[in-house]
């Protein structure tokens, strides 16, 4: 039985586009003996991975010359055919790591390094503008040089404003879904309003809770709670429905209290549902507080930085602080994920992602 080559294609085009670089290189007087030397490493590369299991040798080669290959070009003018290969062959070494037994994490590690990688390439040879697009390596030195001007805008944006928004936002819907559920009159009183802060738009919102609450952080606290307020009630209210019948019935034959039915069945099988709500509400807080600094706000926040900061045409302290905001936002949502697999630990879904590791 033949073994199939995993990234057979990308091989052979990695290889088809370094023989025709070589022959046009050659045809170049004076002959660029950096490039032509480049293009001989990443064959080397290329060949190294011809082989449907890697010893680890093999592996260890193809990944070190893969690694210098691309130094070598970023400090080289672009040259199109030979980035075309390192662009496959930086495909095969994804599908390679892919198929080996480590976690989706270094997986996707090594393809966002791929991604950066090019974007620095590609970007430095083509002379982009930073005002239309900074590299890789100009938006990390403005992250060092506005450090300490972005962990105030940190304190501002994600701990006061988002993380207090999302706290009494997500804890109020939580609340008030207990509430309708206990009480089901209320259900016809306080779920349409609830469905109307919903429809409320973030631009209308933002300049009015500035007037009401002053530039700082608890106008766009208030933002917040009224953006991530109604995904944990309906989400809540979902998961106090979602209790099998037979599960039900079980509890009236123990003569169970409401009070007991909802500790030790019904509110369990909701909680899947409520973090699934506090997920979305994670990175909706962070968003929504920084789309309400651009309405009005004191001298620090993500959003003030973003706002002001690009009017000054300085587009790398831009880009970090979005870095920044996606960095904090990211960490915000793993933590929620970690949480969710501890106290979920009973559910298919996690039980089957457990499985899959």
């Amino acid at each position: 039985m033949k073994t199939v080559i995993p990234g057979t294609l990308p091989l052979l085009g990695a290889l088809l586009l370094l023989m025709l670089s070589l022959i046009q290189l050659a045809g170049q007087s004076p002959v660029p003996l950096a490039q032509l030397g480049l293009n001989l490493l990443l064959i080397l590369c290329a060949l190294s991975a011809c082989s449907a299991v890697l010893s680890p040798g093999r592996a260890l080669l193809f990944a070190l010359t893969l690694a210098a290959g691309a130094l070598w070009q970023a400090l080289l003018p672009l040259h199109g055919l030979t980035l075309g290969a390192l662009a496959l062959l930086a495909v095969v070494s994804v599908q390679r790591l892919a198929r080996a037994p480590v976690s989706a994490s270094a997986v996707a590690a090594l393809f966002g390094l791929w991604m950066l990688g090019f974007w620095q390439m590609l970007v430095s040879g083509f002379d982009v503008p930073q005002v239309i697009l900074p590299a890789p390596l100009a938006i990390v030195a403005a992250l060092v040089e506005s450090a300490d001007l972005l962990a105030g805008d940190i304190l501002q944006t994600v701990i006061k404003s988002a993380l207090v928004g999302y706290l009494l936002g997500s804890g109020l819907g939580i609340a008030v879904a207990l509430m309708i559920d206990r009480l089901p009159f209320l259900q016809r009183g306080l779920l349409p309003l609830a469905n109307l802060t919903s429809t409320v738009p973030l631009v209308g919102v933002a300049p009015i809770a500035v007037m009401w609450f002053g530039f700082d952080w608890p106008s766009k606290a208030a933002v917040v709670v009224l953006v991530t307020f109604f995904p944990a009630l309906v989400s809540t209210l979902a998961g106090l429905k979602a209790s099998g019948k037979l599960e039900q019935e079980l509890m009236y034959c123990y003569a169970a209290t409401p009070r007991q039915r909802l500790r030790a069945l019904r509110l369990p099988v909701a909680m899947p549902f409520i973090f699934s709500a506090l997920k979305v509400n994670a990175t909706l807080s962070l968003i929504t507080a920084i789309v309400a600094e651009f309405f009005g706000s004191p001298t620090a926040g993500l959003g003030f930085r973003i706002s002001t900061e690009s009017a000054r045409m300085h587009m790398p302290v831009v880009w970090s602080a979005i870095v920044v905001a996606s960095v904090a936002g990211s960490v915000m949502y793993a933590l929620l994920v970690r949480l969710d697999r501890r106290v979920n630990f009973w559910h298919p879904t996690v039980r089957g992602t457990a499985a899959e590791k």
